[in-house]
């Protein structure tokens, strides 16, 4: 994630950074430019239509299904944000119940016991670093440093997440057996592994559920359909300005699907995706902080 000035215009407007969607429509313009032009050019110099000819009231229809692009386009942006925010809450649900769950740790497991609190000093943040992976689709091994941690070697090939909660869970389970804690503390760290399992729940279904093909295609279909119009109608009421309004409504319009589609896909490695990597390494100087 890049971090900017919400309040910084003269940036925002002349500078072109990595995310702006004028670079990725940028052959798009000028193919609608051209477009545009080669229309007008016809309809202005061969064509000679009457005032009363069907063509030069074709706008009409253009007002009709603005309407009705404009809220597809509203829905498809706000559904995309959606995914993004609930992305974003889950991973801050992750930085919470690691917090809390090394507080309860620190408490409950006694200080001589320097084996105990070793492994979940690294098993926690490890969660958060194997989830990490996991959204990445990044199978690689987990290096946590250059000490040795046999105790949490871990199947690469497999659920990653999964490894690291089963591996938490019976070292809790190991302390309630041999009374190191109480029954009630013990469904206490019972239910804080349980909510590791819900984010990792969550945001594999934010991950693996697109939005549907069907759908993002068709208004795909329905902004080049409607713009590649445009100069059609519009060509008898402003001439040859059509070269530079058509580019201009396609540029906004293509620009809120590009948006959405940057966005619905939060793990990601774009500007505008969640710095989940930088989240889960302060999960690690946290935990390391109390876990001591």
């Amino acid at each position: 994630m890049e971090i900017y000035n919400s309040k910084e215009w003269f940036k925002a407007v002349f500078y072109l950074h990595r995310s702006d969607t004028v670079r990725k429509l940028f052959p798009y313009l000028i193919l609608a430019t051209i477009l545009s032009l080669a229309v007008a050019y016809y309809e202005l110099e061969y064509l000679n239509l009457s005032e009363k000819s069907w063509v030069r009231n074709i706008t009409v229809v253009h007002s009709l299904l603005g309407f009705a692009l404009s809220l597809l386009l509203v829905f498809r942006t706000n559904t995309a944000y959606d995914r993004w925010w609930e992305a974003r809450k889950q991973w801050g649900t992750l930085v919470n119940i690691s917090r809390s769950f090394a507080i309860k740790i620190n408490a409950m497991v006694a200080e001589d016991d320097h084996r105990r609190r070793s492994f979940f000093k690294e098993a926690i943040p490890l969660y958060a670093l194997s989830l990490f992976h996991h959204l990445r689709s990044d199978y690689t091994t987990y290096m946590l440093d250059e000490v040795e941690h046999p105790e949490l070697s871990m199947d690469t090939q497999k659920h990653g997440p999964n490894q690291v909660a089963s591996m938490m869970f019976r070292n809790v389970q190991d302390m309630f057996k041999s009374g190191e804690i109480t029954p009630e503390e013990y469904r206490i760290l019972d239910h804080e592994i349980r909510t590791f399992t819900d984010v990792c729940g969550a945001c594999e279904r934010i991950k693996n559920t697109p939005i549907p093909r069907s759908y993002s295609a068709f208004l795909k279909k329905f902004i080049v359909v409607y713009v590649a119009s445009l100069p059609v109608g519009y060509v008898f009421s402003i001439g040859y300005f059509v070269a530079a309004a058509v580019p201009f409504i396609f540029y906004v319009l293509a620009s809120l699907e590009l948006i959405a589609e940057s966005i619905e896909e939060p793990f990601g490695i774009d500007s505008d995706d969640l710095p989940i990597e930088k989240i889960a390494s302060n999960i690690k100087r946290h935990v390391g902080e109390i876990i001591l």
